[in-house]
């Protein structure tokens, strides 16, 4: 199992910045990606940002060039830098992170940290 902690939500003006934080522990030892996702009222969850152990990066096209997702191998934690926040990014942000063991996909999820960006 993998245990996913995300931190960092909360309220913010539009144009302002957030970084939210998943601590990984548990089985990591195999990972090969982690990402995050968001899910707004009314609305299907969907990726903001994923990066592989192989080296690829992806973001959604709504937040290319504002959001940045990093990690910090020594401290097993993924980050998501967020800035010029529009109220459109406000939802619930969910840490995922995906192994492969014995040819099998698992993915794991936290249990999600709520940005809203308001006035």
């Amino acid at each position: 199992q993998v245990q996913l902690v995300e931190s960092g939500g909360g309220l913010v003006q539009p144009g302002g910045s957030l970084r939210l934080s998943c601590a990984a522990s548990g089985r990591i030892s195999n990972l090969n990606a982690m990402g995050w996702y968001r899910q707004a009222p009314g609305k299907e969850r969907e990726l903001v940002a994923v990066f592989t152990w192989a080296g690829s990066t992806n973001y959604a096209d709504s937040v290319k060039g504002r959001f940045t997702i990093s990690r910090d191998n020594a401290k097993n934690t993924a980050y998501l830098q967020m800035n010029n926040l529009k109220p459109e990014d406000t939802a619930v942000y969910y840490c995922n992170a995906e192994r492969v063991v014995s040819g099998v996909r698992i993915v794991s999820w936290g249990k999600g940290t709520l940005v809203t960006v308001s006035e």
